[in-house]
């Protein structure tokens, strides 16, 4: 019995879960067990926000930005972090196009809008995943503080925030090797991280370079921390940058998908 049998054939009699649901469940399932994603997705994060937000921990205005170093600090890996996952949900179709997978699951009732979601919710599990733990450090080591509400709105303006880096993890996927698909997906997030400031202003707040870095779609992710502490939300600009360059990846991601389907 081959992998395909196993995890999108249809429903037999006394089996109602649809093939969709199986194949979803059994992308969640690889997420969880490799290693090496959530070596990258959340052991470099972690690492660094125990080590930098600790010798830090007692500044309690980052650079002018009014909240503290280690808010901060949380905010800008839980970007880094939450990016690599998402982005490497999509990635990881490179692999499979070489093995030839998928044009087998072209070749089943598996629509490919359900292939697709399965990837990007594989990738938001990691991103999940990789929040909490960073959380539970900044609060326990760190001694981050902040009202119920202000939690909720960071991890929401995150989640959203997450979506134009997930539809750019599936482009990559169909137009990168999978012999490059890893410097490529760490080269892109950490050009993203840097530029939006992750890892701390890149820099004050006016000049060109800030307001260049202000349309850039990470800058936002690690403006959720500042709006947590704020009780504000983003402000339209936020909401804008987020919606153009998901419109931006959807494009792309889109007709790569198609490219490689006419090649079937």
């Amino acid at each position: 019995m081959t992998a395909l049998d196993t995890t999108i054939r249809p429903a037999l009699p006394g089996r109602r879960r649809p093939p969709g649901l199986t194949y979803t469940g059994y992308e969640l399932l690889r997420t969880v067990r490799n290693l090496r994603l959530t070596v990258f997705s959340l052991a470099f994060p972690l690492v660094l926000l125990v080590i930098v937000g600790g010798a830090n921990k007692d500044v309690g205005d980052f650079l002018g930005t009014g909240i503290s170093f280690p808010l901060y600090y949380l905010a800008g890996m839980i970007s880094w972090g939450a990016m690599m996952a998402v982005i490497s949900g999509g990635a990881r179709i490179a692999p499979e196009r070489q093995l030839g997978w998928v044009r087998q699951l072209r070749l089943t009732p598996l629509r490919p809008a359900t292939y697709l979601t399965a990837k990007i919710a594989s990738g938001y599990l990691l991103g999940i995943l990789t929040m909490a733990v960073l959380t539970a450090a900044a609060v326990l080591v760190l001694g981050v503080r902040m009202p119920l509400d202000g939690w909720a709105r960071m991890y929401l303006l995150v989640l959203i925030g997450l979506v134009p880096f997930a539809a750019f993890g599936v482009w990559i996927g169909h137009v990168v090797s999978p012999d490059a698909i890893g410097p490529a997906m760490g080269g892109i997030t950490a050009l993203f991280a840097l530029l939006g400031g992750a890892w701390g202003p890149l820099t004050g707040n006016s000049g060109v370079l800030h307001s260049v870095t202000e349309w850039i779609p990470s800058y936002w992710l690690v403006q959720a921390g500042q709006s947590a502490f704020t009780g504000q939300w983003w402000p339209a600009q936020g909401w804008l940058v987020i919606a153009l360059w998901t419109a931006l990846a959807v494009g792309l991601a889109t007709r790569a998908y198609r490219r490689d389907g006419a090649r079937v």
